[in-house]
């Protein structure tokens, strides 16, 4: 006896459909022979605001850890947010100089497993309004996905990065980095952040509202840094609170700032390296006794720091005056560092979304048992379609598992629409570890749970084989009760999927059996064939 939705094939906009090839072409690339010769190497790229960054790195296993050791880098100035219109969109000329310096870094990442890399985008692509419009070319020209990151989740890599490029300190370290578009400010211990955050204030848009042509006189220049405090006031008395024994500035800004002050003597006395409060005022005096930035004259002057170079002093005066600073350490290494870092305690099963579910459930107190039962149940499901990618089926398992782990969190909201409200959460909240492109996947899955399918029919981040599995996962644990199923056999039949299951057992589950004839016509409604087969086993 056989009962099937209705058969037609379900509808998925042009852009889904490339997003989808192009993220199946990147999962099941082959290694090339030179990096089986070579797995140690992973690489990061950092889509920032102002730079584009590669760095290679080579991991170094010892035993009290592994170590990253940067092989090869590069840097283009491409300036994104500069072509950032006030309407929010990213004009012409900024997404062919992305573009451009994305084919030279693909490129160079040509022989590189996906697993070997992991590229980021920051602030300017989380607020454009045509991002995906430029991310489409950008991975083409890549030749691997990129993440946009939250803010947050920008600050814990910009730790990592830093943490593991410094001395180590018994104390609480601040870091501070002025990108090109936001700034984050971090408090953390070892290698743990406590305190993050992401305020939008960054050396581009900042050089781009108050010094537009260049000019700098004493009244922009105090106009600029009292923006940049109004805005790091709103977290200053936290941090304060909080206090630390190290300041450092990680990666671009910083490390320019303090080049110049070190090689023009501006530094305070007896301050050999890093930046003092009495070095960044003597570049400042200098810079305004130019009246333009382009007609400067320093040692260390690099002329892409030239257009965001009075942008970026003003923020970081203004980082030192509301903070109470007097000296910064600085290191190159941070966000791309931290993604290195990031991307090797994946490999060695130290994944940071792992302990990041683990937190939400302790949060939101999901019952553990039913969680268990669910995520084993449409593991198993999914292991039985053919999936020829070892690190595709694995990452698959994975986000079933978070999926299951967190479908219940909206309970703590109200029980009516309770997925919803777990969806919006796993979309909206911070979640370390987790890109934006993540978060968008396990909402996917979250929402999909239960209910209606037609809600996702458009949307352009669902898995239809994770949610057919966590579906009837769910479905078939709805006694939340350990009950003793009958072998389930699951297949993946064109478009479509079959259930089997024994004639016996359904007889004696009329509930379940109601259940799966309604889930069977809710598939049918979007398009996708579902059929469930009882076998006389």
């Amino acid at each position: 006896m056989t009962k099937s939705g209705t058969l037609k094939m379900a509808y998925l906009d042009n852009a889904a459909v490339a997003q989808r090839a192009r993220m199946t072409a990147f999962a099941r690339m082959e290694p090339a022979p030179s990096m089986v010769n070579n797995p140690q190497l992973l690489a990061a790229v950092d889509l920032g605001s102002n730079s584009f960054r590669l760095i290679v790195g080579r991991v170094e296993e010892t035993d009290a850890g592994s170590q990253i050791y940067p092989v090869d880098a590069l840097r283009e100035p491409v300036r994104l947010a500069a072509g950032l219109s006030k309407d929010k969109q990213l004009d012409r000329a900024s997404q062919v100089r992305g573009w451009d310096a994305l084919k030279r870094f693909g490129e160079r990442l040509r022989d590189f497993h996906p697993d070997h890399v992991r590229a980021v985008a920051t602030n300017t692509l989380r607020v454009a309004k045509n991002s995906r419009e430029f991310l489409v070319e950008a991975e083409a020209a890549l030749g691997f996905p990129i993440e946009v990151i939250a803010g947050r989740e920008e600050a814990r890599l910009i730790y990592a990065g830093a943490a593991h490029s410094v001395p180590a300190s018994a104390g609480k370290r601040f870091v501070v980095d002025i990108g090109g578009g936001s700034t984050e400010f971090i408090i953390g211990s070892h290698y743990t952040p406590i305190r993050m955050e992401s305020l939008y204030i960054g050396c581009v848009s900042h050089s781009r509202q108050f010094f537009p042509a260049g000019n700098v006189d004493e009244y922009t220049m105090r106009q600029a840094e009292l923006a940049a405090t109004r805005e790091i006031q709103i977290i200053s008395s936290d941090y304060r609170a909080t206090g630390w024994d190290q300041a450092i500035g990680s990666s671009g800004t910083a490390r320019a700032l303090a080049e110049l002050v070190e090689a023009n003597g501006f530094n305070d006395p007896g301050v050999t390296h890093g930046i003092s409060r009495g070095g960044l005022e003597r570049l400042k005096r200098a810079l305004i006794k130019a009246e333009n930035v382009n007609r400067l004259k320093l040692v260390a002057l690099k002329p892409d720091r030239i257009p965001v170079l009075a942008g970026g002093l003003s923020i970081m005066i203004a980082v030192f005056d509301e903070l109470g600073i007097d000296y910064v350490d600085t290191t190159d290494g941070a966000l791309r560092l931290g993604v290195l870092y990031d991307l090797l305690g994946r490999s060695q099963h130290e994944d940071m979304r792992t302990v990041t579910v683990e937190g939400f459930m302790r949060r939101y107190g999901v019952d553990r048992a039913q969680a268990s039962r669910i995520a084993e149940l449409a593991v198993s499901f999914y292991d039985q379609f053919d999936e020829p990618d070892a690190e595709r089926r694995e990452e698959s398992r994975n986000f079933l598992n978070w999926a299951a782990s967190l479908h219940e969190i909206g309970l703590s909201i109200s029980h009516s629409a309770y997925h919803k409200h777990s969806a919006y959460i796993a979309s909206n909240a911070d979640m370390p570890g987790f890109s934006r492109t993540d978060q968008a996947r396990l909402a996917a899955l979250v929402l999909g749970h239960v209910g209606k399918l037609g809600k996702l029919s458009q949307a352009r981040d669902v898995e239809w084989p994770l949610l057919f599995c966590l579906r009837l996962a769910a479905l078939l644990s709805r006694r939340r009760a350990d009950v003793g199923l009958p072998h389930i056999k699951v297949l993946r039949e064109g478009e479509g999927f079959e259930v089997l299951l024994p004639n016996a057992w359904v007889q004696n589950n009329p509930l379940t059996d109601y259940n799966l004839v309604q889930e069977a016509a809710e598939w049918g409604k979007i398009g996708i064939p579902y059929r469930v087969v009882y076998t006389e086993e």
